[in-house]
């Protein structure tokens, strides 16, 4: 065999080797569901209307220099006109500041109500799943009996029983909402409690609530945002039935739903009392429902690749 020669073989550049390559960079779980969140033009206008209504919710009752709780005597039921923007009701107060400053409280509540429901059902969801067995059973059956009863039903007659104000208003918002939560992290946490992760967690004498807070909790943050942001709608509507039935904040306290029961007593001689707490409120609704369709179609983990 001839011997091989040098001139049969030529020095190629290794950069040559990669020229084709398609070099992805690494995206990580939470860019990639934002980018997924941007491609989205329905969720991305319901993000800046909800910014847009937030702000105003903050400048709002002192854009026009009018104090919502100062009584104008001389200003009672005026229409909507360039001194009064939504115009006065009976008492003569300023009706943009004050659906402003109640869409504000509204939302204020709906944040704590779903921030009390998601830590108290995820804590129980967790506990419930990770211990197994008859702790899961009698768990889950107190579950099954707080969701047999009509949830609103049994938010009135808490109210009636504890009494007005934003405590016995919480507790009411939030007495039977949090199994929604609990049911949701238990199914999560019964596939990730075999993982090698919580094994070795647990081998290494982690305790249980330690597991559960360090490891496996952190691993459900997908979930328990997409259940904040569609439990926050039902929880402002919640309320706002409540107060448009007499039964939430009372004066001088007020919410969108005080706002819409003040404004239906007159709606027959004055119906934009009762058009522009109407207006804020679906458009504050339909707004974290759109979001909350936004991000579960970002953060649903079957859509990535």
């Amino acid at each position: 065999m001839n011997a091989l020669k040098d001139k049969r073989f030529e020095f190629v550049d290794t950069s040559l080797l990669n020229a084709d390559a398609v070099v992805r960079p690494n995206v990580g779980y939470w860019q990639d569901a934002w980018r997924r969140l941007k491609r989205n033009p329905v969720a991305m206008t319901a993000l800046f209307m909800l910014i847009a209504i937030i702000i105003m919710t903050i400048i709002g009752p002192k854009l026009r220099g009018l104090d919502y709780e100062t009584i104008v005597t001389g200003a009672k039921n005026q229409s909507p006109n360039s001194e009064y923007w939504f115009g006065t009701d009976a008492l003569g107060r300023d009706l943009f500041s004050r659906v402003w400053a109640g869409a504000r409280i509204s939302i204020i509540i709906a944040l704590v109500a779903t921030l009390i429901k998601v830590v108290i059902g995820a804590l129980y969801g967790a506990v419930m799943a990770y211990t197994g067995g008859v702790v899961d059973e009698i768990m889950m059956r107190v579950v099954e009996v707080l969701n047999s009863i009509p949830s609103f039903i049994l938010t009135m007659l808490i109210i009636v029983v504890l009494g007005n104000g934003y405590v016995p208003l919480l507790i009411a918002l939030c007495i039977t909402a949090w199994t929604s939560t609990a049911r949701m992290i238990r199914g999560q946490i019964m596939q990730l409690r075999e993982s090698e992760y919580v094994l070795a967690s647990k081998a290494l004498g982690a305790s249980n609530m330690r597991v559960i807070i360090k490891h496996l909790l952190p691993n459900t943050i997908g979930l328990l945002i997409l259940d904040v942001a569609s439990s926050i709608p039902g929880i402002i509507f919640s309320e706002t039935v409540l107060g448009f039935l007499g039964l939430g904040l009372q004066p001088p306290e007020f919410s969108l739903g005080s706002l819409l029961s003040a404004g239906q007593a007159t709606m027959s001689f004055y119906p934009y009392q009762l058009l522009f707490p109407s207006i804020v409120l679906c458009l504050l609704v339909l707004s974290f429902n759109l979001l909350g369709d936004g991000l579960r179609d970002a953060l649903d983990p079957k859509l990535r690749h």
